[in-house]
């Protein structure tokens, strides 16, 4: 096609995926020895002292060969349907069912099945928050994204009285957001989650809330290592909540490609019809092998295990950032994240992408804070993002690549502060 005309228009990479393109320039490929992968957005994927055996191997049935329904199989939604009940609604007069379930091909394939399913509608999203969502909320022209700020200096808190005012005052008709959040690590839960669902129940704003890290939480308060907002739900058909999650993190099956959707089942129906001609479904054989990992007592074994290994992780990485003189502003309560303030450290390397090409150098990835700073439609045009001196670090890594990582990165800035 000439320069001068093309029916296509130019999309960037986003987050990890341009981190880890401009790595490969320089020869990084995934599982390479050579390199420490601070930007990885997925769990180290092996065996964990506690942890089930991991599944290694499938048999495919003649049967399983067929396509999947685009709501996923049928066998899947019910076990997905009777994890939450066991695990959040013991005792609760309302349960879900497998009518409260879609299944799709991994979480970006729910999120995107989900806002298709939206109507013209003002929807608040929170900066900073997961880069996947700034095209996201783009690309379908109906929903108008409203930028909610989270500050530092309120430890990217956001109380239920500013949520309320949020919610009225500019007319949202949803919120989302992740929780815990990527890439902040702050949790929303207990009786604080109880009233943001209260709210969204109160104000008639569907809350849409992506739980993917919600088993890795390292918070003392929050017992049992998970959080979820269907533990706050009333009635399953009413009240309005919609929940994405999948096996990528909270399992450690990211290659799987297996996330859902859960919600009302009116909400349900509008995303099964969106996958129709989105996506038309997820892996039939997949979904078939996902069924012991969604076991309740499975799932407790698994997050233990997560919670024991990657909270080890967390404090090698925490303790270790802020000796090479990081900030960091909050330490996280979930995910497998530590976002970074590089305002201390010596220029250029206070800048987020300066840091990252300098530990491009030593074989280093990380992501740069400003792609947390999303901004569907680029509507916001010529401003220095707020967060230029921040830097996302992924403890998914070994603790051994973690810890010949803090190496290299102590050795890029002695030959900075020498220089």
């Amino acid at each position: 096609m000439s320069d001068t005309y093309s029916p296509f228009r130019s999309l960037p990479r986003t987050g990890v995926i341009y981190v880890t393109s401009e790595a490969q320039k320089l020869g990084f490929r995934s599982g390479d020895p050579e390199w420490c992968n601070f930007g990885q957005g997925q769990p180290e994927t092996g065996p964990l002292p506690g942890a089930p055996a991991r599944v290694e191997s499938l048999s495919i049935r003649p049967d399983d060969q067929e396509y999947a329904p685009v709501g996923g199989v049928m066998a899947l939604r019910e076990a997905v349907a009777h994890l939450y009940n066991t695990l959040y609604r013991r005792g609760m007069k309302s349960q879900y069912t497998a009518a409260n379930v879609a299944v799709a091909s991994g979480g970006r394939a729910a999120l995107a099945r989900t806002v298709a399913a939206l109507g013209r509608i003002n929807l608040g999203h929170f900066l900073p928050d997961y880069t996947a969502y700034e095209e996201l909320l783009d690309v379908f022209g109906l929903v108008s994204p409203i930028p909610i700020m989270l500050e530092a200096s309120e430890g990217y808190r956001f109380s239920v009285p500013a949520l309320r005012r949020e919610i009225q005052g500019r007319g949202l008709g949803a919120v989302l957001l992740s929780n815990p959040c990527n890439p902040t690590g702050k949790v929303i839960g207990g009786l604080e989650l109880r009233a943001w669902v209260e709210t969204a129940r109160d104000l008639e704003c569907a809350l849409l809330v992506d739980e993917f890290y919600s088993h890795y939480i390292w918070d003392e308060k929050f017992p049992g290592g998970m959080v979820s907002a269907a533990q706050h739900v009333e009635d399953v058909n009413r009240d309005p909540v919609v929940i994405f999650d999948g096996l990528t993190k909270n399992w450690r099956y990211p290659g799987w490609r297996c996330g859902w959707v859960v919600g009302p089942e009116q909400v349900i129906e509008s995303v099964i019809s969106a996958g129709s001609f989105l996506d038309g479904g997820g892996s039939r054989p997949l979904q078939v092998a996902a069924l012991p990992l969604l076991d309740p007592e499975s799932t407790r074994r698994e997050t233990e295990a997560v919670r024991t290994s990657f909270r080890r992780k967390r404090d090698l990485l925490l303790r270790g950032l802020v000796e090479l003189g990081f900030t960091v502003e909050e330490a996280p309560e979930g995910t497998f994240y530590i976002w970074a303030n590089l305002s201390r450290l010596p220029a250029p390397l206070d800048d987020g992408m300066e840091f990252f090409r300098a530990a491009l150098r030593k074989k280093v990835i990380c992501v740069p804070g400003e792609f947390f700073d999303i901004n569907p439609g680029k509507r916001r045009h010529g401003r220095s993002s707020r967060f230029r001196q921040h830097v996302r670090f992924s403890f998914g890594p070994s603790e051994a690549v973690l810890t010949e990582g803090l190496v290299r990165l102590d050795a890029l800035l002695r030959e900075h502060r020498e220089a």
